[in-house]
């Protein structure tokens, strides 16, 4: 019995590990934009394009990944998915040895691949590893582990990847005159090469802790219509429908807050950037993980759906603070708003497979591949912030997501009956 529990343990810890590495890819973003924007000299709108590739991975691998769960198993997509999530690593070393936005989104894409595999199994394998009264419970507090990934991220990106250097135009342009331009971006572009290295090993060395181990197997709920399997009729459930959308202007506010927090907190009270990764990560983003924990036990006592709204109303008032004021007010005021997004992916999630049966392994990726929301709201702000000169302008877009989560859990979770 010791024996069975402890290989449980093992199990389940191996798999929470996977909230806490995805979480890297998402939140090294916010180091990412602004560094490349400056290695590779990008506007807004191009630098907003780094984003575009994880996104679009999700979207399109959403349906390939719940598919491969479905036919081979969760060990089999989770192995498929680590091994993505490293060899997307292991080439952000040529990427920066070479100076390219393509192969720097190229590298983007298969990590975002490999991180698909690894949420689309996830997810749903802890939200039905337990009753399913507490599911959204259980995954909130999974994917508390993921919001250490979230702090950790900035942190490291900011000491380790940005170079503390900030040369102005002019500096650019002397550096033009006398011939040392090339070298001085060459060298910028360079200090991505140790962290992403380090990245991809501890990837691969998880990769054979799975492979040595046994996943214990989970008992899905036979309700709803098991018989139709992994199939697009999933949609005609309406809470799967609107968990989709909820999600997909979910992470589009998530994402669009982190990504341009460096240029939001430059433009509003000329924080340099080195110091603006650091608060992020050791401020915004420890918020984002004590969210969780604390959503988790308020969870039980307020309804996860009611908190859901809650959360999403405090967050438009909080972005109408920083989008009408300047200086610490506006950047304090975004960087109170991962608190209060923290619960919001797994109970939108949660909400969203509920009662699905077999079914939930399709819900689970087209909820997955909503994802692509991460891709579309920073194009919007940079699009924004490039036509009124200004990335606080852009946190308009954030604002008007966090109503449609809002409007989520006040109506759209609601599982009504349907015919077959």
């Amino acid at each position: 019995m010791n024996q069975s529990r402890n290989s449980f343990l093992f199990a389940f810890v191996l798999v929470t590990s996977l909230f806490f590495l995805w979480a890297f890819l998402h939140n090294t973003n916010a180091v990412l934009i602004p560094h490349l924007k400056k290695a590779l000299q990008l506007s807004d709108t191009k630098s907003s394009f780094i984003d575009l590739p994880v996104y679009l991975g999700y979207f399109l691998m959403g349906i390939p990944a719940g598919y491969v769960m479905h036919k081979f198993g969760h060990k089999q997509g989770i192995i498929l998915g680590l091994l993505l999530f490293a060899a997307g690593a292991l080439l952000f070393i040529p990427a920066a040895g070479s100076r390219s936005l393509a192969l720097f989104l190229g590298a983007l894409f298969i990590q975002a691949s490999g991180a698909t595999f690894l949420e689309t199994v996830a997810n749903p394998y802890m939200a039905n590893l337990g009753p399913k009264e507490t599911s959204e419970q259980r995954l909130n507090f999974a994917q508390s582990f993921n919001g250490v990934g979230a702090f950790v991220a900035p942190i490291i990106g900011g000491l380790f990847i940005f170079s503390g250097i900030e040369p102005t135009t002019e500096d650019l342009n002397r550096m033009a005159a006398d011939g040392t331009l090339n070298a001085y971006l060459q060298s910028e572009a360079d200090t991505v090469k140790t962290p992403y290295l380090i990245i991809a090993g501890v990837v691969l060395l998880v990769t054979i802790c799975f492979l040595l181990t046994k996943l214990p197997g989970i008992k899905e709920s036979a309700e709803a219509d098991a018989h139709t399997g992994f199939s697009l009729k999933v949609l005609r459930h309406s809470h799967v429908r609107w968990a989709f959308i909820a999600q997909l202007f979910y992470v589009g506010a998530q994402v669009g807050v982190i990504s341009f927090f460096v240029r939001f907190s430059k433009q509003t009270m000329n924080l340099p950037e080195k110091t603006a990764a650091i608060w992020w990560g050791s401020i915004a983003m420890v918020g984002f993980m004590v969210g969780r924990f604390v959503g988790t036990f308020l969870m039980r006592y307020i309804k996860s759906q009611r908190l859901l709204t809650f959360y999403a109303l405090i967050n438009v008032i909080l972005l109408t603070i920083a989008l009408t004021t300047s200086g610490k007010m506006a950047v304090y005021a975004v960087m109170a708003v991962p608190f209060f997004m923290s619960i919001m992916f797994p109970t939108i999630f949660a909400l969203g497979i509920k009662e699905l049966g077999e079914e939930t392994k399709m819900a689970s990726s087209l909820i997955v591949m909503a994802i692509v929301g991460g891709a579309l709201a920073p194009l919007l702000m940079g699009l924004i912030s490039d036509s009124t000169g200004s990335m606080q302008n852009g946190y308009i877009i954030p604002l008007l997501c966090f109503i449609v989560v809002a409007w989520y859990g006040w109506k759209g979770y609601k599982i009504k009956q349907v015919n077959v």
